[in-house]
């Protein structure tokens, strides 16, 4: 990781949030700081942190493609360490950021270092590939896991998700004609991005609090 983080929030929140960024996009993208932003509003501290490939790119030294999500898990807990967080702790991230997160997090959460997993637009497939599914490690996951997605992500829609074998400690927030970045065509759905942002942060607050309060 680049060692550096994006902070939004107030410091005296409840918890706080370690966020990874997508794929394609980094840490500031204009997805993650929508999301960073309405996490934040909802009294939430957020920490975002970027993996080296992608810091690379911002320097103009490297235009590499992203490695195999395995491959950054000693990032992420780079990452992790590096924050010491002092407040209850989830970690989770956007896309990919969230399924590196999901491949640490019951190791953190034996130790007593987590409180729970959060995945915005999780990637359960590549685009048009439904059957190359990224879920074997998500059937028995322990970490109590907030996955907030779009229904009509291309990486897993509300009805391809329905059959999959799943951990029942993972809980859904589904986001009425979402895409991947949670973002609905108004035209169709009635709501709006900052409609749908709001209700994810919402969520996560209520859903935060239930865990640390023993739910």
């Amino acid at each position: 990781m680049s060692g550096q983080f994006l902070f939004d929030g107030p410091e005296d929140a409840r918890a706080t949030l370690l966020l990874a960024h997508g794929a394609g996009a980094p840490m500031d993208s204009a997805s993650m700081t929508a999301a960073a932003k309405a996490l934040a509003a909802a009294g939430l501290r957020v920490a975002r942190f970027e993996f080296a490939y992608m810091a690379e790119r911002r320097s103009g030294t490297g235009r590499k493609p992203p490695p195999r999500a395995d491959r950054l898990m000693p990032e992420y807990r780079e990452a992790i360490a590096a924050l010491a967080a002092t407040t209850p702790l989830v970690i989770g991230g956007k896309s990919m950021g969230g399924r590196v997160a999901s491949m640490v997090a019951d190791e953190y959460l034996d130790a007593g270092e987590i409180a729970g997993l959060l995945c915005l637009g999780y990637p359960f497939h590549p685009p048009a590939k439904p059957d190359e599914l990224r879920t074997a490690h998500l059937l028995e996951l322990r970490t109590p896991a907030l996955i907030c997605q779009g229904t009509r992500d291309e990486f897993g829609t509300r009805e391809e998700v329905a059959g999959y074998p799943l951990s029942p400690r993972i809980e859904f927030l589904w986001l009425e004609d979402g895409d991947h970045d949670l973002k609905p065509r108004k035209s169709v759905s009635g709501f709006s991005a900052a409609d749908h942002l709001k209700a994810m942060a919402e969520r996560t607050r209520g859903w935060i609090e239930s865990r640390l309060d023993g739910a």
